[in-house]
């Protein structure tokens, strides 16, 4: 699928801007601040409704305004999408899809893939757990859309049950308190066993997509490996790196584990008041030949793990996905990368149907780029005369 027109209204800097785009690859080029990632994090938000560069989305919307429109039209073989988002600061956000009211915001999931690879990304090597789970739900929700649902009602569980910890350290051990505590944890168990589920066959799906994509990149040809290592196996909870790898994808035997570890820990939850076992605090282990990649490998074997993991998500993405090839996005990621990368990222990515391209200057992009090329300063997008 491509992209044919993204209108923004009130998005980050700008009041109102309109970029036809086509198929092909495009080349956005502005100085830092001028506004090219934000044409691009529009587009990667009506896919994935999250942005690479902050948490939530009232920071989308312009300063002083309540409301910001992202309003896209994605062409897939012989069809049109007209998709519409609403964000607002003070009530809730909207979608539309050809001009049809959604009637739940994360429905609009599915009609548009995108894979963005920035030089943010390389938190997902080098950074906390968090980034890791960002990384690995970001792609299951366009992987899998009904997830979107399952990954909210477990994030409203785990509120309402580290609440109910709070208010409940000082109850005796038959307090009826606690038989409302018991009903939370099966729903919490219910709904984070099949996302530790999801994420382990996910991630099946994804290594061996992994492994061709890194040793196109990289001239070291070590193997890279991903494992997810959940809390519902952890011996203690005093590092990281005690927790095991999960081998398995039996719900049934990842609930009762899951079930049985909350109740190992329910004198400590109750002293800490949050709940110390679930998707929440689980991790992917990322190894390259025998070496863990976190703290272990270089930091160019670092850009090429990120990098592959990008490319095999959107390899992932147009194999198995409704809306055909994602539009991939490299986010001012030239200019980071040496030539022999540089040469071997364009390689990767000539036949995807669209790809959109920042950066600061077009001498960081590299020579032999055929695409439709504008400028981008004060807010304002014009086309390049080539």
């Amino acid at each position: 699928m491509h992209v044919k027109h993204l209108n923004l209204i009130n998005f980050r800097n700008y009041d109102s801007v309109d970029l036809p785009l086509q198929p092909g690859i495009t080349v956005l080029v502005g100085r830092n601040g001028q506004g090219k990632t934000n044409l691009v994090e529009a587009i990667h938000y009506s896919a994935t409704l999250s942005s690479h560069r902050v948490a939530g989305y009232v920071p989308l919307i312009k300063a002083d305004s309540s409301q910001a429109l992202i309003r896209l039209l994605a062409g897939f073989e012989d069809r049109e999408n007209l998709i519409e988002l609403e964000l607002n600061a003070g009530s809730p956000n909207r979608t539309r899809v050809n001009r049809a009211d959604l009637s739940r915001v994360r429905d609009v999931l599915g009609y548009v893939n995108s894979v963005i690879f920035a030089p943010e990304d390389l938190v997902i090597v080098k950074g906390d757990p968090s980034d890791r789970r960002h990384f690995i739900d970001e792609l299951l929700v366009q992987f899998s859309p009904r997830l979107a649902g399952t990954l909210s009602d477990y994030e409203r569980v785990l509120k309402q049950r580290n609440t109910l910890l709070k208010t409940s350290r000082a109850l005796p051990k038959d307090s009826p308190g606690l038989a409302t505590l018991e009903a939370w944890d099966e729903s919490l168990v219910e709904l984070g066993s099949e996302i530790i589920v999801q994420r382990f066959l996910l991630i099946e799906k994804l290594e061996p997509f992994l492994d061709i994509a890194y040793k196109a990149i990289s001239e070291e040809k070590n193997n890279p490996t991903v494992q997810l290592k959940t809390s519902v196996l952890a011996k203690t909870f005093d590092t990281e790196l005690d927790q095991p790898a999960l081998e398995s994808a039996n719900k049934n035997l990842i609930a009762d584990l899951f079930r049985a570890k909350l109740a190992e820990l329910r004198t400590r939850e109750l002293e800490r008041g949050i709940t110390l076992v679930g998707p929440h605090r689980d991790d992917l282990f990322f190894q390259l030949g025998t070496l863990p990649a976190k703290g272990y490998i270089s930091h160019g074997e670092s850009w090429s793990f990120a990098l592959a993991l990008k490319l095999a998500s959107a390899s992932l993405l147009r194999a198995e996905a409704r809306a055909g090839d994602p539009v991939l996005i490299l986010d001012d990621v030239f200019a980071e990368l040496d030539s022999v990368r540089r040469a071997r990222l364009v390689d990767l990515i000539s036949d995807y149907e669209q790809v959109i391209i920042t950066a600061a200057v077009f001498e960081d992009i590299p020579t032999g780029i055929v695409a439709k090329r504008f400028t981008v300063a004060n807010g304002k997008v014009e086309p390049t005369d080539e």
